[in-house]
């Protein structure tokens, strides 16, 4: 016997079926419906029937899609797994070095249970919390998976409900935090049954992705509550230590308790209950620090954010790139302001965006923004999804990462950044719908050639090849250049550990020196010097007197007196005993 539940307010009937047997469910309040299924239980398959109509349809919140986003759902007992973290406790995140990754493209068996075998990896590297790009079930085969349609359901093809538990569990068994990326902001266009069953969504605001989603309209008390309970779902039943929201800028509340807070409020009471630390972070491009002010500051008291300014700044300088939103940075002045004041943009004038744009971050700590010089968008809305290794060489890398590792917010790498990953990270896409999978094909071929990037080298998204392509090559991690832009990696991790200067959050003890002419930047943090030349001839900087060098990208780095001595592309970590 199994209890089903349902909300579908604009029902006059609703049934679930299992096999060939309807069972009839009961009206209750708010548009619920609910009901007993004598033949159902763990592992037993059913949908939804409204009003008489067949075929049936998925449960919105089903635990598992095992045929796909249009298949029944699959009931699940999630009391059947056996934990074995009673006592894990998250790291916190004002020591943490996140580690985004794709579970399709991670490995070659692209599963979950294949991430398994890379996990020692990954602690030696130095990572505290592994980042999932979107699990929730979507679409064909392959995907990033931000076209999510069953946000309760792990992804079929990375594999069962238990094997992603099982990924959980064995990362906490070796120290790491798990943290996972959800979609809320909208779903995707192939597989939405949503509105067949209440308001989830409102046409009074689009998105790109169609309307939006209802938070604030008739309904929206219980279309948040979907929201939110699945939130809680994760942390809770999959023993997840956080979650990455996508693009809360997309979201269209105007309510007096904004979805984010009603959210974050629910999260500290879910800590209190299990006794465990939980964590959010938000992507937003709103240069709004209220998002992880704390509810008493008026904010709406999220833990940290991701910080776009530090990698705009950081990228356009890198890489010399000046196309769409970069038309705003690519000075050393706005690199030096995103590493004091985290938002170059803080209620100055964009250009990019033609008016005002962010507010000032005032007694923040850095720690409650994550800085990195890729991610999975920088890298995979890219033409041909060139990593900064590609796009900039071994030697402008080597200084993004030792930027990133050494700035005083919580650092991020992307998958195979580590080690100047060959693959590059492609959009990729697997729609049955033909219609659709042509008009996604064509639509990036136009996105781009509007670049002036021919259309025959752009791959096309629905190619399996083009996912192929993305899997990272773990073959060559002994080859070089990679074996020493990891060595690279480690030794800065090691350094961030080691030096108390450099996992301080304090913005106001951050000092940036630089010339913009001859394009060299030096970081301070307390005693340690970052110095970098950017520029095609060398320079030699005043770094002050008893320096030593700690870490050299190359063999061009010499120290002369109270001097350094840096080639092009080069970057140095020193210690020093006082000002130059």
């Amino acid at each position: 016997m199994h209890v089903f539940e349902v909300w579908a307010p604009n029902a006059r009937t609703v049934e679930v079926k299992v096999g060939d047997a309807k069972f009839p469910l009961a009206r209750k309040e708010r548009g619920w419906w609910s009901g007993e299924a004598a033949t159902a239980g763990p592992g037993v398959d059913y949908g939804f029937v409204l009003d008489g109509l067949e075929p049936p349809l998925p449960d919105p919140r089903s635990r598992w899609q095992p045929n796909g986003v249009h298949a029944q759902s699959r009931v699940v007992d999630d009391g059947a797994f056996q934990w074995s973290d009673r006592d894990w406790q998250s790291p916190p995140l004002s020591s943490a070095l996140i580690y985004e990754l794709h579970v399709g493209t991670f490995t070659p068996g692209g599963t979950f249970k294949a991430a398994e075998s890379h996990l020692d990896y990954l602690k030696e590297l130095g990572v505290t919390h592994v980042e999932l790009m979107p699990i929730a079930n979507f679409p064909g085969k392959r995907g990033w998976g931000y076209d999510g349609v069953d946000l309760y359901a792990p992804f079929s093809a990375y594999g069962e409900p238990d094997d992603l538990k099982h990924l959980v569990n064995a990362c906490h068994e070796k120290g790491l935090a798990v943290l996972l990326d959800v979609v809320y902001n909208h779903l995707g266009p192939v597989g939405n049954y949503l509105g067949k069953f209440g308001p989830y969504f409102t046409s009074n605001h689009s998105t790109p992705w169609g309307d939006a989603v209802n938070f604030e309209e008739a309904g929206a008390t219980e279309v948040r509550r979907f929201l939110i309970d699945n939130a809680l779902m994760w942390l809770r039943d999959y023993h997840l230590d956080g979650l990455r929201l996508d693009a809360v800028h997309s979201f269209n509340d105007r309510s007096a308790i904004h979805f984010l807070e009603q959210l974050a409020g629910e999260v500290r009471r879910l800590e209190a209950a299990v006794g465990k630390h939980f964590m959010l972070i938000a992507e937003s491009d709103l240069n709004d620090p209220r998002i992880v002010k704390a509810e008493e500051a008026g904010g709406y008291g999220l833990d940290a954010q991701w910080s776009d300014d530090f990698h705009h700044a950081l990228f356009s300088v890198i890489s010399g790139e000046r196309e769409g939103y970069y038309a705003d940075f690519g000075t050393l002045a706005d690199l030096a302001k995103s590493l004091r004041c985290v938002f170059v943009y803080d209620g100055n004038y964009s250009e990019y965006r033609g008016r005002n744009h962010g507010r000032q971050v005032v007694g923040l700590s850095g720690h409650r923004f994550v800085g990195f010089v890729q991610n999975h968008d920088q890298v995979g809305n890219r033409a041909k999804g060139e990593r900064v290794s590609h796009e900039a060489g071994v030697g402008r890398a080597k200084i993004a990462s030792a930027l990133v590792l050494t700035a005083p917010f919580v650092p991020m790498l992307f998958q195979g950044e580590e080690f100047g990953a060959s693959a590059p990270f492609l959009y990729f896409t697997d729609y049955d719908d033909p219609e659709l999978g042509r008009m996604i094909s064509e639509g990036r071929k136009k996105e781009f050639v509007a670049f002036g990037w021919s259309p025959e080298e752009i791959p096309d998204p629905q190619s399996e090849e083009t996912f192929t392509t993305s899997r990272l090559n773990w073959s060559e991690l002994g080859d070089e250049p990679h074996a020493s832009l990891l060595q690279w990696h480690k030794d800065l991790i090691a350094l961030r550990r080691s030096r108390s200067e450099l996992s301080d959050g304090n913005l106001n003890s951050v000092q940036v020196r630089f010339d913009e002419d001859a394009q060299w930047l030096v970081l301070e943090r307390g005693a340690l010097r970052i110095a970098c030349n950017l520029g095609r001839e060398s320079v030699e900087l005043g770094i002050g007197s008893g320096a030593q060098v700690l870490l050299a990208s190359d063999e061009s780095i010499s120290l002369s007196g109270t001097n350094i001595k840096l080639g092009p592309d080069s970057v140095a970590v020193l210690e020093v005993a006082s000002q130059p």
